[in-house]
């Protein structure tokens, strides 16, 4: 399936934490990923959350953290794919879905790495294009297009939202559709 399935979609946001939002020229991404995290609650998409260093780097930001899908768990993390945490690896395998959903920061390390390692695991990666960052807008670019080639999808917060809708007489029409107004 080349779409997002709402049955079939897992939510993974990578590393969206005080300090590395603070290094960005514009926290675009914070409100970018508000909406998919808001989406993903309405739609009982399951999510996991990701905090590298957090003793450095901060926890994940408020405004986040207070939209994400009931019992979302987060995942304190040193290494930059986050597949190789101990145990992360099952906690994915254990929600059953074949579609992982990717956002955060940054695009060139952690969250590059994270869906690389994603496709090699078999799954249908989709990355949030706009839900994304790094410091530099190079390295951003290099981020996607490295994804790209190893077979991660590239969508955007819109695409996400609606193709998890499928059409406008889903019961959560409204409700997701306000968000991007």
């Amino acid at each position: 399936m080349n779409t997002l399935l709402q049955n079939d979609s897992l939510l993974l946001i990578i590393d969206i934490q005080e300090k590395l939002v603070a290094a960005l020229d514009k926290d675009i991404v914070v409100t970018k990923a508000v909406k998919v995290a808001k989406a993903a609650q309405i739609l009982g998409i399951p999510a996991i959350v990701t905090e590298q260093y957090p003793k450095g780097l901060g926890r994940t930001v408020p405004q986040l953290k207070e939209v994400l899908p009931e019992n979302t768990e987060i995942v304190e993390k040193t290494s930059f794919n986050a597949l190789l945490e101990e145990g992360m690896k099952e906690k994915i395998k254990r929600f059953g879905k074949k579609q992982i959903v990717i956002l955060g920061i940054e695009t060139h390390i952690c969250v590059h790495q994270t869906a690389s390692a994603l496709v090699e695991e078999g799954y249908d990666v989709y990355v949030i294009k706009d839900a994304c960052a790094s410091r530099t807008k190079y390295e951003f670019k290099q981020g996607i297009e490295a994804m790209a080639a190893n077979g991660v999808k590239v969508s955007c917060v819109e695409i996400a939202l609606f193709e998890w809708l499928k059409g406008a007489k889903h019961p959560h029409f409204k409700e997701v559709q306000a968000l991007i107004k």
